[in-house]
């Protein structure tokens, strides 16, 4: 057995040390704060803060899902390439993510604050405005993205090892959501407005915490780019004797591929369901329940509280009873959430049987994106030159899907009908897991079978994983 053979065994054999998955799971803290702030405030802050119709709102929103969405595949295709730059030596995945950060860092805040001498100009100016900062700060969160989520496949050949970084993943995702609403309470509660309605008086509010929790994002980062370093990847010249770890695979052959599809249906539905669910549960609270500002950040801070819990244990349960059944598990779940949020009412549910709905959603969050994010892996394989493409793909649909979806809502949303939120989070992202996991369900699991045996046996040739 040659040397690159004797590297490939031990690199599925072998245990990622401890700092690889605490360096891991901060390496994408950043981008959850900044998309907790996205997804939960955007709207509220643009409508009720800056005086935005929500037609203007769901129109910003959906410019950046569309930048984002544009920027994934960009990234993707550009990060799985070898390049001769100097810069590359650093890690073709982590060239993407520090110039994503850069993008992030000093283009986030002026999302969140008043339009710099503006003020005074149309809500048409002044969304030009929102639109460049909203264009660039969404080229470099999906450029951090892809090259985090690119580095799973890269580390380590195992997939119990994978499926563990992708739960640590979501883990670190779910504390971060779980910083950004106790840092929001917070600034309310001490404000002295967390029993008021949300207003133009809160701009500043939401200033000081955009500020706060990208302190922390941006440390977090730092700590990444440390610890993780990206393994080398070495051509092998007699790829029939022993597995590469870096197989190629045509685009023909990738886009020839109906997994690529289901998969992505997969993975675009997980995602509608938590985003939409994030973005609606502060308006539903707001207009269908008429709570206080300090209940948008109690309610999902429960519900990320359970979502961080639920990582723990999908890995456990994934290993025994398998990706699908884990996925079909989260989605009723979340079904039963959607359906509680549909007959719920009163001061008994606002009181205390929201926080119930809390937990379900928070739960069914986990383990959908989990599995997800799983099924994607295995897609991939071994096959890891086009790794990032392929999360770009899979992230191309996830933001166009979620910035229409959105706006679609948003421009229906033309009465004061106080149900119209309620009816969004039991109907719209129930569907979405509907359409999961019909989708999960046909998906063919040959991939996961040979991963499988891989694992198992070491190694296995080129031929038989291709």
């Amino acid at each position: 057995m040659d040397s690159q053979c004797k590297d490939l065994n031990f690199k599925i054999s072998k245990k990622i040390p401890i700092k690889i998955y605490i360096g891991y799971g901060l390496g994408h803290i950043l981008n959850d704060v900044c998309s907790a702030m996205w997804f939960s405030y955007l709207l509220v802050y643009f409508h009720l803060v800056l005086g935005f119709d929500n037609g203007q709102a769901g129109i910003l929103l959906l410019v950046g899902q569309v930048a984002d969405a544009i920027a994934t595949p960009f990234v993707g295709y550009n990060s799985d390439k070898d390049r001769d730059w100097w810069i590359y030596k650093f890690g073709k995945r982590k060239v993407w993510y520090l110039i994503g950060t850069i993008c992030v860092i000093f283009t986030f805040p002026f999302i969140f604050s008043p339009c710099i001498s503006c003020q005074n100009a149309t809500k048409l100016g002044q969304m030009f405005y929102y639109s460049g900062f909203i264009i660039i700060f969404q080229f470099g969160w999906a450029s951090v993205q892809i090259a985090h989520m690119a580095l799973i496949p890269e580390l380590t050949s195992n997939q119990h090892q994978r499926t563990k970084l992708a739960a640590i993943r979501n883990g670190a995702t779910v504390a971060a959501n779980v910083l950004v609403y106790l840092v929001t309470w917070g600034i309310l509660h001490i404000s002295g407005s967390s029993n008021n309605k949300i207003g133009p008086e809160h701009l500043e509010k939401f200033q000081h915490i955009v500020w706060s929790i990208m302190s922390f994002g941006v440390c977090c980062s730092g700590v990444f780019y440390m610890l993780i370093k990206e393994p080398e990847v070495k051509k092998n010249a007699n790829s029939n004797t022993c597995l590469d770890s870096h197989i190629t695979i045509s685009m023909k052959k990738l886009f020839m591929n109906y997994n690529l599809y289901l998969i992505g249906s997969v993975y675009m539905s997980s995602r509608l369901f938590i985003n939409l669910t994030q973005v609606f549960i502060s308006l539903y609270l707001t207009e269908s329940l008429d709570m206080v500002a300090s209940a948008l950040a109690i309610v999902p801070l429960a519900m990320y509280i359970a979502s961080f819990v639920a990582s723990f244990p999908v890995g456990p349960i994934t290993k025994l009873i398998g990706r699908k059944i884990t996925y079909i598990i989260g989605t009723v779940f979340g079904l039963v959430g959607c359906i509680w949020i549909h007959v719920g009412h009163g001061h008994d549910y606002k009181t205390f049987f929201i926080f119930g709905v809390a937990v379900l959603l928070g739960t069914a969050s986990t383990i959908v994106l989990v599995s997800s994010l799983d099924i994607t892996t295995d897609l991939i394989g071994s096959k890891t030159n086009r790794g990032a493409f392929i999360y770009g793909i899979m992230s191309f649909a996830d933001k166009l899907s979620n910035g229409i979806a959105v706006e679609v809502i948003q421009d229906i949303h033309k009465d004061e009908k106080v149900e119209f939120y309620r009816d969004v989070l039991s109907y719209v992202c129930g569907g979405a897991l509907i359409l999961g996991t019909l989708s999960v369900i046909l998906v063919n699991n040959r991939t996961e079978e040979k991963e499988k045996s891989l694992s198992k046996e070491g190694l296995k040739s080129v031929n038989t994983i291709s």
